[in-house]
């Protein structure tokens, strides 16, 4: 049994296009990845302040790992594109494949432009769909933290389950912060959404 991520679709409904990333996206990724709100929600910085001060021009390194994203096997990495502007608005990611289980993680990050439109709700839809048709996966995992309320209410609506909590997981703002663990089966009933 192979599980490979090699080959990088493109997906679309009415509503999103997840396609692997390009060149073009890498300036709305340095604005996406420095706003405030994905940076606290993804737990990647550990205060306001730090969320506030990030620069939005990707560094060597950052541009360099966007770029090579579509060379990984082991991984999927798609750029969430707004078909109304064209424009990339985000990320969504299969990753820490476990291929003799058959699971594998999930991410996914909305920038502002992109956000409270629904192309997230859409964007999930389309991966899980993916993943559970076409690919051998079974089971589908995320982490989310407990001050991000409306991704767990958006991961809920697309079938994920709620399975336990890592207590003071985070420190943000000098204050712990828990994070919530969910999953989706290949068997469990998924919501169309977008089509």
């Amino acid at each position: 049994m192979s599980i490979d991520f090699s080959s990088k679709p493109s997906l679309g409904n009415a509503v999103v296009l997840l396609r692997p990333f390009i060149e073009a996206d890498l300036e709305s990724l340095g604005q996406i990845l420095s706003d405030p709100e994905v940076l606290k929600l993804t737990g990647s910085v550990n205060s306001t302040m730090a969320a506030n001060s990030a620069h939005p021009v990707l560094d060597h390194a950052t541009r360099n790992w966007y770029l090579t994203r579509n060379e990984q096997a082991d991984r999927l990495d798609l750029a969430v594109i707004d078909p109304v502007s064209g424009l990339c608005v985000g990320e969504i990611v299969l990753n820490d494949l476990d291929e003799a289980n058959r699971v594998a993680g999930f991410r996914i990050l909305i920038g502002a432009q992109g956000r409270n439109r629904g192309l997230g709700t859409a964007a999930i839809s389309l991966i899980l769909d993916y993943a559970f048709t076409t690919t051998e996966l079974h089971r589908i995992e995320l982490e989310v933290f407990a001050f991000n309320p409306r991704a767990v209410h958006v991961y809920e609506r697309a079938g994920f389950t709620f399975e336990g909590t890592r207590r003071d997981a985070l420190i943000f703002d000098g204050r712990f912060v828990d994070a919530h663990f969910m999953s989706i089966l290949a068997p469990d009933v998924r919501p169309t959404v977008g089509s």
